[in-house]
């Protein structure tokens, strides 16, 4: 498969306007772990390879194991998620699939015992980016294998700081 396009540096200033929008999301208060489960439970059901790899290898960098990435898609079945976080992965999917079930009031119900109205709202708005950058990967092809997890901040610091001895 070869990408169509490369849209991020095409449309600069719309790349721009998601990353302020994924900004938001990582900065609203939400566990990075359950922003990392949602993101991979959408991007399964949109089909995203490329975003599938991006956040099984964000996930796995901060910490989640493999057992629990591998379970993501059948998660129904595995007894390795929180209550919290089935709440999340059952919005996610709710959300990610709005045309064929309108979100029912089941979901919402279960939901709303897990998270506050604001969390409830920012869990959405990560579904809401994760499905945005889906569409454009999956429409434009973006090649699956080609993502590198970015280094935490600590581990950037000691990688200057052990090959020149001080960092910029």
């Amino acid at each position: 498969m070869q990408p169509r396009m490369e849209y991020t540096r095409i449309a600069p200033e719309a790349i721009a306007a998601m990353r302020n929008v994924e900004e938001y999301v990582h900065e609203c208060g939400l566990e990075r772990s359950l922003i990392e489960l949602v993101k991979l439970r959408a991007s399964q059901i949109n089909g995203c390879a490329y975003c599938v790899d991006m956040h099984t290898k964000d996930a796995r960098s901060s910490g989640e194991t493999e057992q629990r990435l591998y379970a993501v898609a059948v998660w129904h079945e595995a007894p390795f998620f929180s209550d919290r976080e089935r709440a999340a992965l059952a919005w996610t999917e709710a959300v990610t699939l709005v045309s064929e079930g309108h979100v029912p009031d089941s979901v919402y119900q279960c939901a709303k015992k897990y998270f506050n109205e604001k969390e409830l709202v920012d869990l959405t708005v990560a579904i809401i980016a994760i499905n945005g950058w889906n569409r454009l990967a999956v429409s434009f092809r973006a090649l699956a294998g080609t993502y590198e997890p970015a280094q935490t901040k600590e581990a950037e610091e000691l990688a200057c700081m052990s090959t020149s001895g001080e960092c910029r």
